[in-house]
């Protein structure tokens, strides 16, 4: 259509001049978040010039529309050509509650290889990612709020007054809604312009850090060894209720920030650690402090995740019982099949018929790592199911018992079929070797599968046994560099 009649773009529907402003064919287009439509009727729209029947409001609307309909690429071009239009505050809003639109782009494998060959080189070669377009029309956007007066920035950053439960309150204050979805880029982007932000309260006399901590946003938290001594003026501040940022820490937290982690033990591991974090920076005055409730932290973390814990035995009981049966499975094979030899025995002497055979040795050798494996495996199964389940029990030794018993039961699993597929290389070592071969092949499903079905599983007990180190105290800054990596 708009290839036989160019002017279709520019044709106005709905409203009217007393009531409403009409609407170009660009406004719907972006109103149902038809990217395809709007990127190509913005490339003929002529900028969202006057001469086609566009307004200062109708502009404003189509950037709302395009911000929330996460097309950020469009909404820069608007704002880059008017930039008046950024000074909308309902644009940084809506910018808060996305904290997916602010993840690094990465760069195509080309890219990565260009780069690595110019740091061999000595050269520097730009930034492995690409900054995201909401990160670029963000800074726009708050520089040039960032230049205000200081009450009319605040009054921004506040947002709406409304009446929440008999009294007047500010829920949606655009900074807090950032801290409380985990929009680290976009919260460290306002407080590089406008640093006053770190000692911001909200309704509830909780800083964005008690926020962090209360929702388990390691990202934003991790900005408090940004500030140096200065996290001690924040730390111990209480809330209307009370508690502290380590009362927070040891509350449960949201269903929804644990799904990520595998299993009600690594979750109250998770928890655990969150707590042992918060508790290290807190100055020891405050780790005994009492809320409005009667209760220290430690008490209020034990009442609190009483229900995880017993969770959490009962699926690292339930984890290691079948996980241990299999292994038992493989032991007896494995200790049968070492007196069973393929080939049999010669009948004078009692030797193996075909020990010279190299495979032959390779089938004895795999026969018994795989049994000191499945054997490995059950003690370290049953020292979980014998385990005290204390509290810091769940923090390394139980993650680390699954782990090992994992992994031993994976490589024992392997290691049998490696027995299993050689002694067919045994039998049939001069002819019909398409037989062994086959039968190699599909002694290799098992192993896969163990694999697709565990991989998730292991992996989530190694990052959590051996990578919560890096969970906090990141390396690199982010609030004084000029291009952060969060």
């Amino acid at each position: 259509m708009m290839e036989k009649n160019e002017s279709l773009r520019a044709i106005p529907g709905g409203g009217s001049e007393q009531k409403l402003p009409t609407l170009m064919p660009l406004y719907p287009a972006a109103l149902f978040g038809n990217y395809e439509v709007v990127k190509y009727l913005y490339e003929k729209s002529n900028d969202l010039c006057d001469d086609d029947g566009w307004k200062p409001v109708t502009r404003s609307w189509f950037l709302e529309k395009c911000v929330e309909g996460d097309m950020f690429d469009i909404a820069l071009k608007v704002v880059v050509k008017y930039p008046e239009l950024g000074n909308e505050a309902r644009i940084l809003s809506m910018m808060a509650q996305k904290p997916e639109a602010f993840q690094e782009e990465k760069s195509n494998i080309t890219e990565r290889i260009i780069k690595i060959g110019f740091s061999v080189i000595g050269l520097k070669a730009g930034p492995l990612e690409k900054e995201p377009k909401a990160l670029q029309l963000l800074k726009i956007i708050w520089n040039d709020i960032a230049k205000r007066p200081k009450k009319e920035i605040d009054d921004i950053m506040r947002g709406q007054r409304e009446q929440i439960n008999g009294r007047m309150a500010y829920p949606s204050r655009i900074l807090f809604v950032a801290a409380e979805l985990g929009n680290t880029k976009f919260v460290v982007e306002l407080i590089r312009q406008y640093p006053d932000l770190i000692w911001k309260v909200n309704d509830n006399n909780q800083s964005i850090f008690h926020i962090a901590v209360k929702h388990r946003h390691e990202g934003i938290y991790n900005l408090l060894y940004e500030i140096g001594s200065m996290k001690d003026l924040v730390t111990p501040i209480k809330d209307n209720d009370g508690n502290n940022m380590l009362h927070l820490a040891a509350k449960s937290t949201q269903k929804k920030r644990l799904e990520d982690v595998s299993g009600a033990a690594l979750k109250m591991q998770r928890e655990l650690l969150w707590f042992k974090e918060v508790e290290s920076i807190m100055p020891p005055t405050y780790r005994l402090k009492k809320n409005k409730d009667g209760l220290t932290p430690r008490e209020l973390f034990t009442e609190e995740h009483q229900h995880l814990m017993i969770k959490g035995e009962e699926w690292m009981k339930s984890t290691a019982s079948q996980c241990m049966v299999v292994a038992t499975l493989i032991a007896t094979i494995v200790f049968a099949a070492a007196f069973t030899v393929p080939g049999g025995y010669n009948q004078n002497n009692g030797i193996p018929m075909f020990n010279r055979k190299l495979t032959f040795v390779v089938f004895v050798v795999a026969d018994a790592i795989s049994l000191f494996l499945s054997s490995a495996s059950i003690l370290t199964f049953l020292s979980i199911l014998t385990s005290r389940y204390a509290e810091r029990d769940f923090v390394r030794s139980l993650p680390m018992k699954l782990m090992l018993g994992l992994s031993t039961l994976f490589l024992s699993i392997t290691t049998m079929m490696i027995t299993f597929g050689v002694s067919f290389f045994v039998l049939y070592h001069n002819e019909m070797k398409w037989i062994p071969i086959s039968i190699g092949v599909f002694a290799i499903m098992p192993v896969v599968l163990y694999v697709v079905l565990q991989y998730h599983l292991l992996i989530d007990v190694i990052r959590a046994t051996y990578g919560a180190k890096y969970l906090f105290k990141p390396m690199n800054q982010v609030l004084f560099y000029e291009n952060p990596r969060i």
